[in-house]
């Protein structure tokens, strides 16, 4: 399931970043927030935190936009629920 995809354009400093945030369950009935970010136009990279339940990955996920809405981040695509 997308979470959220955000975009970080500063043309003058030369940025032009991507952060998305994506929650799925694993094999193992864990649940996995991935999180992938880079420059736009890149595949960029990606890190996978694994949580006992929906809840748990959810509350990750939404510390990790949070945080990210705080460094100037701005939602490109709404959240899917």
């Amino acid at each position: 399931m997308a979470l959220a995809h955000l975009h970080r354009i500063d043309p003058e400093a030369n940025m032009a970043r991507f952060y998305r945030v994506d929650i799925a369950p694993t094999l193992f009935g864990e649940v996995c927030v991935i999180r992938t970010w880079g420059r736009i136009g890149t595949r960029g990279r990606t890190c996978i935190e694994t949580w006992e339940s929906a809840a748990e990955a959810e509350r990750a996920a939404v510390r990790t936009l949070r945080q990210k809405a705080r460094r100037g981040y701005l939602l490109t695509r709404p959240m899917h629920r």
